[in-house]
């Protein structure tokens, strides 16, 4: 099932407070980006974080999930209502991801 673009535009206008937050049509979902830099997926209307062994103990990651058949698994935020919350999460987590270019 593809994700609605009303929970595209939700979600990233939740995480607005990260930084920029832009996102792309890839293979009938959703990459989430902040900054450039890319940090999520959207897949069945549902948010998925890459996995940061230094956001693996904060809130709103509390559970592994593939976001696609054969995925690796990566942080299924259920909850995004809480705006600051889920910014200083994706804030946390684009620190930790490797940058382009760098090893």
């Amino acid at each position: 099932m593809a994700s609605k673009l009303e929970f595209v535009k939700y979600a990233a206008d939740q995480m607005a407070g990260a930084g920029t937050i832009t996102y792309r049509k890839m293979f009938g979902e959703y990459g989430l980006y902040c900054n450039g830099l890319f940090f999520a997926v959207i897949c069945d209307s549902q948010l998925f974080v890459k996995v940061t062994e230094a956001c693996k103990d904060l809130p709103p990651a509390h559970r592994l999930a593939p976001p696609y058949e054969g995925a690796k698994p990566y942080f299924l935020i259920e909850e995004l209502d809480d705006d600051k919350l889920l910014s200083e999460f994706v804030v946390k987590t684009c620190e930790n991801l490797p940058k382009k270019g760098k090893s």
